[in-house]
């Protein structure tokens, strides 16, 4: 009998169902606040400029999730299967982008393109287009967003069986349409997971739509918070965020569903051989450097130029080292309890899967839909009332991260074990392993590069991570993100060099290192 037809055991029942009622708790302070507005709530749900809000919203995700799979999805198929000169560094390179803080991509781009900007003083113009708005929008939240889809899509193109697409070639298959009818396929549950993730990153976001002008429902939850008297229209655009993520989720669902490919066996993890690319390796190298140039050298020299002209005017530019320490603490300490806690829902989901286990998968996500802000406020609330100790301390802070950041976990978790066939679990418990050690000797082994990817993520989405922070953070307790934004707040930009410098040259060995990890397994076929 699978598992799938056998009854989940109970411990693993209840951790995951305590796991995900912990991440539901930010949810729960927003129906009571939205149940005690009464007919004020209604009132706010149904008026236009909430309807226009929504249409607004739905837009800016639908440009961004279609932007980041245009830029990532080649990116991460010329990088891990084919021979495309310096694959590792262009892989690393694309990568980066994710250690840039939306907000800084903002003014970046706002500082190169905008009025005064670097572009318009090397032109010698009086006048260049607005860069605010939508386009203004989508493009720094794709510049912040696309590795979600890139790492996804390269641990899945580095783990897929190349037996699938050899297949394909020995029926008389091209090259090109094995890549489009196989390969392409095979990976469409991790870009969906991917596209999720970036959704709801847009859905949370409120640097950018605020830096570039855009209406949004995170700018009007904003707004709405900064009063003091009512914050039921915030509480109910809140609501109205996490309805739009069920959409979200119901469409990434689907297309998960559709279709699954599992290795055969442990034997046929083989590394493919690389795609030779012949005369249009250089447009390969060519698309990358495009890439790599508008998404992390243009804003790292942008913010070099920041640094260099506050060396220039003699200012006092000390480095944060205090500030950095606890960004590194914390955020380790976020991504080990994050993956910890995303393992028994992962193994619910795959080895026990139900209307359980699929509906306690779905409600995880809750949390990743509000913006760190409401997230932090619901925190102080319930910290206030019913767990002072916790009040102000790290690990709040951490547990805040865990709600922010949890989809990203599970979803390395959810890309390595949709990979693992349970027949390979089943064959080594024939063999007389108990359930500790094929866990330890077969499934681990074999998931361990979606458990680093996920980990990573939380790690750099978490060493960002700002409002959550600004709310939450023990007294005296900076991190590298608050140093950026206090700085930036007062435009103070050369002083906010450094931190978001900082920040770049801290986060780059943690990707370094999962992609050598992942090379590893590759070249050892396991």
């Amino acid at each position: 009998m699978t598992a799938a037809g056998r009854r989940p055991p109970l411990a693993l029942v209840l951790l995951a169902s305590a796991v995900v009622a912990l991440l539901l708790l930010p949810l729960a302070y927003l129906v009571i606040r939205v149940a005690d507005g009464g007919g004020r709530a209604l009132d706010v749900l149904w008026d236009r400029s909430t309807l226009r809000l929504v249409v607004d919203t739905v837009l800016l995700v639908a440009g961004v999730v279609v932007a980041a799979i245009v830029v990532a999805v080649p990116m991460a198929w010329l990088v891990t299967r084919t021979d495309l000169p310096g694959r590792r560094l262009w892989a690393v390179a694309a990568a980066l982008p994710l250690v840039i803080p939306s907000y800084v991509a903002a003014f970046c781009l706002l500082g190169f393109f905008g009025e005064r900007g670097l572009l318009q003083q090397a032109l010698g113009v009086e006048r260049l287009p607005d860069p605010t708005g939508y386009w203004g929008a989508v493009a720094a939240l794709t510049l912040s967003t696309y590795p979600y889809v890139f790492l996804l899509a390269q641990a899945a193109l580095r783990d897929l069986d190349p037996a699938l697409e050899e297949a394909a070639r020995g029926l008389g298959v091209s090259r090109w349409r094995s890549l489009a009818r196989v390969t392409l396929p095979a990976i469409r549950p991790s870009v969906a997971l991917g596209s999720l993730l970036v959704a709801l990153y847009v859905l949370s976001d409120f640097g950018v739509v605020s830096l570039m002008r855009y209406d949004s429902l995170t700018r009007a939850i904003y707004v709405q918070y900064k009063s003091l008297f009512d914050r039921t229209p915030a509480a109910v655009l809140a609501l109205v965020l996490v309805g739009l993520t069920a959409i979200a989720l119901a469409f990434e669902l689907r297309t998960r569903t559709r279709g699954r490919l599992w290795r055969t066996s442990p034997g046929s993890a083989r590394r493919a051989q690389p795609i030779e690319l012949g005369a249009a390796r250089w447009l390969g190298v060519a698309w990358c450097g495009l890439v790599t140039g508008l998404f992390l050298v243009l804003p790292a020299g942008v913010l070099l130029y920041w640094l260099g002209r506050g060396i220039a005017n003699d200012r006092s530019l000390a480095v944060p080292w205090d500030e950095a320490a606890h960004s590194l603490g914390a955020s380790a300490l976020a991504a080990l309890v994050t993956v910890a806690a995303a393992v028994p829902v992962a193994v619910l989901v795959h080895r026990y899967p139900g209307r359980l286990a699929r509906a306690l998968e779905r409600l995880s996500y809750a949390g990743n839909a509000l913006p760190g802000l409401v997230i932090a406020l619901s925190l102080v609330f319930f910290a206030a009332r019913y767990a002072s100790p916790v009040y102000q301390t790290l690990g709040l802070l951490v547990f805040a991260y865990a709600v922010r950041f949890y989809p990203l976990a599970l979803s390395g978790l959810d890309t390595g074990l949709a990979r693992v066939s349970p027949r390979v679990e089943e064959a080594a418990r024939g063999l007389g392993r108990g359930p500790v050690a094929t866990t330890w000797l077969v499934t681990l082994p074999l998931v361990r590069s979606g458990v680093l990817a996920g980990a990573a993520l939380v790690f750099l989405s978490a060493m960002k991570e700002l409002p959550a922070t600004i709310l939450l953070r023990p007294i005296g307790f900076d991190t590298l993100a608050t140093e950026i934004w206090g700085a930036t707040q007062v435009g103070a930009y050369s002083k906010a060099a450094i931190p978001a410098l900082l920040l770049v040259v801290l986060s780059a060995p943690v990707l370094w290192l999962v992609h050598g990890e992942r090379g590893r397994l590759a070249e050892s076929g396991g």
